[in-house]
């Protein structure tokens, strides 16, 4: 046993804490005595390995049998004839003494608001890996936007349409030096702890030993020990084969984190590193890092890019995530697929955890989304990190976490005004010197708050991942959700909902790409009363002075006064104002079913619309219950429609279109061509879609008070005349 170290049995160790009572000594005294640090002493009185001669000594000032006290030796490695070990033989030792410490450490995961740990391989989603980094992409804004819609911009794809997706397991294989950069959240840490757990469970290079380590911890040791000593140490059973294991190659080498190493420790623990990988480099070795986290260079590593979730994956981890609980995954994910905004979310593993937990505890997501997102812009800010019990270094240290969500309002909205989704880095930085200079105790000096933004900048895609690289030099909110949610943030939080900044936001009604924005702004404030009174206003005066369509509204009302339904009287003029919409465009009651959902019923009965039957007086006839169907699904008209009607509908000439239109305007007052130029058209398409905007905005949960929702209910699709006739009366 020459040259090798020692450690205490348990039985041992309790034997020399009573030899310390016994001689009245301290383990602090007992390293002075024998001319040492404390730290091999502690190491002896844990049962971890000390040199041999050390262990002796101690042995003998505490007056015990260092035989007796020993922990049983590791058995000696397998010897070949030629005197070489046995190296197969060492690694499945030292695999059977680390599967309880990889099974403890990297078994389970537990994220964000979860009550309890969940077994990685009950969750775990199979990561995909991008070969290209985003960022250093070498493309031009026009480059992004042709891959986008003007009417509905989607970053969600982005990473879909520009980069080939590989497999995460076939990468690790595919290269012996890997680096994984990530967005926080993308899954690095827990794809590091999959690839332990398979490598130990014998699933993936069985042949290798797996050590994990988390750089963090690593560098915070006391005593700031090397990598291998810190491995060794790390071990819950003394291994003294692990340099065996190294020296032939045998280990698979996982180092996680090391954006979360502190920039006191930083260029110690990067020493380190280069210098382990270097020592072993037959060794496979994989190392995790937020993206843009710092500046390093490891020239024998390659770098790759944890790719954002695709709908697969998406479906899988719900699936998983739902498993034997009351909540079904297939309602989630119809839920999500109905929300476009909240799916650009769903890409992230650490806010589809947060979707996931949201949708557990009522069923849907919440139905005024602000507070939605507000809960996964929390996670980004500030849980995440202080969960794991992190503290990163505040690259500018008046910048406070408010500080910085108002900085990312007043970016927001000054490039989502422009219409800017993709910005040039200089262009970034001069909205984050505009900002920082008004600060107090800000630097005056010019060169000094231009490298101040870049290091913002480039702290909030490191710390948050909220602004990401798209390209070399172009940056993008990381999600349009996130870009909508900080617009409207700054109107409500950082103005404060002034009468000038609600009118300057309510002078965007009519463009569609500001819905999402007027639906969280009226989400987010104490009380929407003023903001929702200001666009209907706005509305109404579209088409204040046009006199045909004034008339159409008047038309719109008048056979909404003659329907005898429950229905509401509001949801009923929306109905025929999109009737009338729908001799241009496909009838779609959006409207009239946002203002009572229970008409729906009639939409939903459209598809049993015979041929013979115009769509359009079908459906007139059904909100009337003029006909209805019976128990074989087949349609019926009820004694109140005309004689008239039958022979038409029996007709198939090429007039019967024609001559059921003249029957509806006969005895329906229905079914008009109002000939509408084409600017007409427009005006009335951007009526109908500002107050689908306000029909949406009343019924998503944001506090408004009963006397201005039902003011709004009441005047909403009105003719001018009328709505100023009942403003007088009232």
């Amino acid at each position: 046993m020459s040259g090798r170290s020692l450690s205490c049995s348990p039985e041992g160790i309790q034997k020399a804490k009573r030899a310390l009572i016994r001689y009245s000594l301290t383990q602090k005294a007992l390293a002075k005595e024998l001319e040492v640090t404390r730290q091999p002493i502690g190491k002896f009185f844990t049962g971890k390995p000390v040199d041999r001669n050390l262990f002796v000594q101690i042995c003998d000032r505490l007056d015990l049998e260092w035989e007796e006290i020993v922990a049983e030796p590791a058995s000696e490695p397998e010897v070949n004839q030629d005197n070489s070990i046995n190296i197969d033989a060492i690694v499945q030792e030292v695999r059977e003494k680390l599967k309880p410490l990889i099974q403890e450490c990297c078994g389970t995961m537990r994220v964000l608001d979860m009550t309890q740990p969940i077994g990685l391989n009950d969750i775990y989603t199979s990561v995909n890996i991008l070969e290209k980094i985003t960022g250093q992409q070498r493309l031009g804004i026009d480059e992004f936007l042709q891959h986008c819609s003007s009417q509905d911009f989607d970053l969600f794809g982005l990473n879909r349409i520009t980069a080939k997706r590989v497999p995460g397991l076939e990468a690790v294989e595919k290269y012996s030096k890997l680096m994984i950069l990530g967005k926080p959240g993308a899954g690095k840490t827990t794809f590091l702890k999959y690839l332990a757990i398979q490598c130990i469970g014998g699933e993936f290079q069985a042949e290798r030993v797996p050590i994990f380590v988390t750089l963090k911890n690593f560098a915070e040791a006391t005593n700031k020990p090397g990598l291998l000593q810190h491995i060794t140490e790390e071990a819950i059973n003394p291994i003294s084969s692990i340099q065996d294991v190294l020296t032939n190659g045998k280990v698979l080498v996982l180092l996680d984190g090391l954006d979360e190493v502190k920039e006191e420790d930083s260029n110690r623990i990067l020493k380190e590193i280069r210098e382990f990988s270097d020592r072993f480099p037959k060794n496979q070795f994989v190392m995790t890092c937020r993206i843009a986290a710092k500046e390093y260079t490891f020239e024998k590593f390659t770098e790759v890019e944890v790719a954002d979730f695709d709908d697969d994956q998406i479906c899988n981890f719900t699936n998983k995530w739902f498993k034997d609980k009351a909540v079904k995954p297939e309602t989630f994910i119809k839920r999500l697929e109905e929300n476009s905004r909240i799916k650009q979310l769903a890409a992230s593993p650490l806010l589809l955890t947060l979707l996931c937990l949201a949708f557990e505890e009522s069923g849907d997501f919440p139905a005024n989304r602000s507070e939605l997102y507000k809960e996964g812009l929390d996670a980004l800010l500030k849980k995440w990190d202080a969960k794991r019990g992190i503290q990163r270094d505040q690259i500018y240290k008046k910048l406070s976490v408010q500080r910085k969500e108002d900085l990312l309002s007043k970016m927001a909205l000054t490039t989502f005004e422009r219409g800017d989704y993709f910005f040039k880095q200089k262009v970034a930085e001069h909205y984050i010197t505009e900002y920082i200079r008004n600060l107090p105790g800000a630097n005056t000096d010019e060169e000094a708050l231009q490298l101040d933004s870049e290091q913002v900048l480039r702290s909030i895609e490191h710390h948050h991942g909220l602004v990401v690289a798209r390209a070399k030099g172009i940056y993008s909110f990381s999600h349009l959700t996130f870009h909508e949610y900080f617009t409207a943030r700054e109107f409500v939080v950082v103005r404060q909902s002034s009468e000038e900044t609600l009118q300057n936001l309510v002078s965007h009604i009519t463009e569609q790409r500001w819905r999402e924005v007027f639906l969280l702004a009226v989400g987010m404030s104490p009380s929407a009363d003023r903001l929702l009174l200001l666009m209907k206003e706005k509305i109404d005066t579209l088409i204040t002075t046009d006199e045909k369509l004034q008339d159409f509204l008047m038309w719109v009302q008048n056979k909404s006064l003659y329907v005898d339904t429950n229905y509401k009287p509001t949801a009923v003029r929306a109905f025929y104002l999109e009737l009338g919409l729908g001799l241009m465009y496909e009838i779609s009651l959006d409207l009239a079913c946002s203002l009572d959902n229970t008409i729906s019923y009639v939409r939903n009965s459209a598809s049993n619309c015979p041929l013979s039957l115009d769509r359009d007086l079908f459906l007139e006839l059904h909100l009337n219950e003029d006909l209805f169907f019976d128990n074989i699904n087949l349609f019926r008209y009820s004694s109140k429609v005309y004689p008239e009607l039958l022979e038409i509908t029996k007709n198939k000439g090429i007039n019967r279109k024609e001559k059921l239109r003249e029957l509806m305007i006969k005895y329906r007052n229905f079914g008009y061509d109002w000939k509408f130029s084409k600017n007409q058209k427009e005006l009335l398409i951007q009526y109908y879609n500002s107050n689908k905007i306000v029909g949406d905005c009343i019924n998503s949960d944001c506090y408004v008070s009963r006397e201005v929702r039902q003011q709004i209910e009441d005047t909403l699709l009105l003719p001018i005349a009328e709505i100023k006739q009942r403003q007088q009366q009232s």
